[in-house]
Parts: C-alpha cells; structure tokens; sequence
C-alpha cells in the first residue's frame, strides 16, 4: 500500500495513523521529496479526474489566471502541492482524499 501527499499535511498525517494503528503497512511518498512521474500523474487524473487538482490549496490561490487554465497534467507536474490528499493505493484499489468513504474502504 503506497499513501502520495505532502508530510505536512493535517489529512495525509490522521490516514497515516490510522492506518498504522489498523495495521496496514504503508508506504508514504512525499510527492514535494520525490515528485510524481508523468504515469504516475496520468494513472491519478484518469481515476479522479478534476478532482485531483485541489482548488482550495494555497498554492492553487498563488497562481494565476493564466496559470489555472493550463492542463491539469503539467500543473501537478510543477506544483506537486496542488494534489489533493491523501492518494491512497494498493494495487489497482486506489481512492483520494480521507473521508469516511474512504476511510471505511481501508480500515
């Protein structure tokens, strides 16, 4: 099981925990450390599509409008942070974001 997100984040910590304390063995990757590829991008927005990008990000209200109308594939290649997290995956399973759906997928 592979968790993608930013160390720092409040939502990527509370999945890492809990699916620590449920005893799953979790691989976290830090995509601003080692940024996604180009696959890895194109696997995530044809699961999740729009929804990857996370507009309500601080570095998504640091661009500008010029910025935010480029394709979504080359902003999540220069702005790893833009991702919404958590992206949570295990082999073909793959779900974005902590809610209680997703919660209760891996728990």
């Amino acid at each position: 099981m592979e968790l993608y997100g930013i160390r720092s984040c409040d939502t990527v910590k509370k999945a890492l925990k809990a699916l620590d304390a449920a005893g799953r063995d979790v691989a976290f990757r830090d995509v601003r450390v080692t940024p996604l590829s180009a696959a890895e991008i194109d696997a995530f927005l044809a699961a999740f599509g729009e929804k990857l990008v996370n507009r309500s990000s601080t570095t998504w209200r640091g661009l500008s409008e010029a910025e935010r109308v480029r394709p979504a594939a080359d902003l999540l290649a220069e702005h790893p942070t833009l991702m919404k997290r958590p992206v949570i995956r295990d082999g073909a399973k793959m779900t974005l974001g902590w809610g209680a759906a997703e919660q209760a997928s891996w728990l």
